[in-house]
């Protein structure tokens, strides 16, 4: 018999009952359907409006105490299912079984929905503040409301459930001047509202901070990285706090537990009932909680699913996360949040006589060793506290670990980039090189 007249919740049950038949031992299941509704904007007009639905149910169960995972997408056949994942548990070592204990709890929906016309709205608003100032710009930008809800059962009894709305935009300007070509973007995401104008007038800031083309500053010098750029810095520190790492023996902090790591004035932290990826538990049923990872620059804590939290001997810390319907939990964060300082990005500026500002890299970030070398695809040049114009052909090149140990201030103007909450930043001293 097929799913295709069964309700989510009676496809959930009847999955674990027909488990159990099959002679599994345990299994668990997990839910996922969303709706978005996306608005593109190209060439400063409205382009396109969609609708996208999706609906995916993933089931892991342990047969002689051997794992596996199936997935399917849209209808279900449960038998089906069943019949592939413990096709693959004959493929698999056995391990222990683990699985979050009995508990049924359903959550507030979190965030609000908005109206496709409210969208366009938003985009066309965003979109004439800039035209206003910089009529040559051709600007490109999406806006979204998505709706997503998971539940997760499995058979010791647990049944969790919630549902949140996301909305989120990005706002991109191109500028061409002869053969200069200029590309500035920026984005926001959030739970009930979007600011276009406060979007807008970020990209008009840099868009009036580019006017001249100036040679970049050379050799060690200060570098402010906003807080959009900023998050190059903490997709190694997340990696570092990452139990499994920890495990593994790659992340440098695995022996640092209790020392001092960066800064002194660096505080982060996990925060999962705020910003707009809240959530109030993991992909494995666990409560997730609030989680200081380091302390005015001391290490505390690493962050593990349940596997990996046995591994430690510190369990799990609520952080067990799939990066997609097919896999495994893995440890992950939910929001990485860096205790912001105070002042304006203009207010940091103030405070440097000869350097850098770094707003969009391009490339990837550094690994896990954090040493990078990377490109600047938007920066500017400081001087005696101002920016003096727009640098191009630059590189910033050090090393993540050492430039926090470097960090001389934290703005105020933390903003979310990502799972990040992160201010903008100075560093005393990165290495510059560029075309003079």
């Amino acid at each position: 018999m097929g799913s295709d007249n069964l309700q989510p919740e009676a496809l959930a049950e009847q999955l674990l009952e027909l488990a159990a038949k099959s002679g599994a031992e345990a299994a668990e299941v997990y839910q996922s359907r969303s709706l978005s509704k996306p608005v593109f904007f190209e060439a400063n007009r409205l382009k396109q409006l969609e609708s996208a639905q999706a609906e995916g149910t993933a089931l892991r169960l342990w047969k002689e105490g051997r794992p596996g995972l199936a997935v399917a997408y849209g209808p279900v056949e449960p038998k089906a299912l069943i019949e592939r994942a413990i096709a693959l548990s004959n493929l698999n070592e056995p391990e222990p079984i683990e699985l979050v204990a009995a508990s049924i709890a359903s959550y507030p929906d979190e965030g609000k929905a908005v109206s496709v016309d409210r969208l366009v709205a938003w985009g066309k608003e965003a979109i004439a503040l800039i035209r206003d100032a910089y009529p040559e710009v051709l600007v490109s930008a999406e806006w979204e409301c998505e709706v997503e809800t998971t539940r997760l059962v499995n058979s010791h009894g647990l049944d969790r459930q919630h549902s949140d709305t996301t909305l989120s935009c990005y706002l991109g300007a191109e500028w061409v001047r002869g053969d200069d070509f200029l590309s500035v973007s920026d984005g926001q995401t959030q739970r009930d509202r979007l600011d276009p104008a406060s979007l807008a007038q970020q990209i008009l800031l840099r868009l009036d901070w580019a006017q001249e083309n100036v040679a970049p500053p050379s050799g060690r010098v200060p570098v402010l990285f906003t807080a959009k750029a900023a998050d190059m810095l903490w997709g190694t520190v997340q990696a570092a706090l990452n139990g499994k790492m920890v495990v593994e023996g790659a992340s440098p902090w695995s022996d640092r537990l209790g020392s001092k790591v960066i800064a002194d004035i660096l505080t982060l932290s996990q925060q999962p009932d705020r910003g707009p990826f809240s959530c109030p538990f993991d992909d494995e049923g666990t409560p997730t909680r609030s989680l200081t990872f380091i302390r005015n620059g001391t290490l505390q804590l690493f962050y593990a699913d349940i596997t990996t939290g046995r591994r430690l001997g510190s369990g799990t810390t609520g952080n067990g996360i799939r990066p997609g319907l097919g896999s495994y939990p893995t440890p992950g964060l939910f929001n990485l949040s860096i205790e912001p300082g105070s002042g304006s990005m203009l207010d940091l500026i103030a405070q440097i006589d000869d350097g850098l500002v770094v707003d969009q890299i391009l490339g990837g970030g550094p690994g896990i060793s954090g040493d990078f070398s990377v490109n600047v695809d938007l920066g500017y040049r400081v001087q005696q506290g101002k920016i003096v114009g727009r640098v191009k052909d630059t590189m910033v090149a050090g090393n993540v670990y050492t430039a926090l140990k470097q960090i001389l201030t934290l703005g105020g103007d933390a903003e979310w980039n990502g799972n990040c909450y992160t201010p903008s930043l100075i560093v005393e001293g990165l290495s510059v090189t560029g075309r003079i």
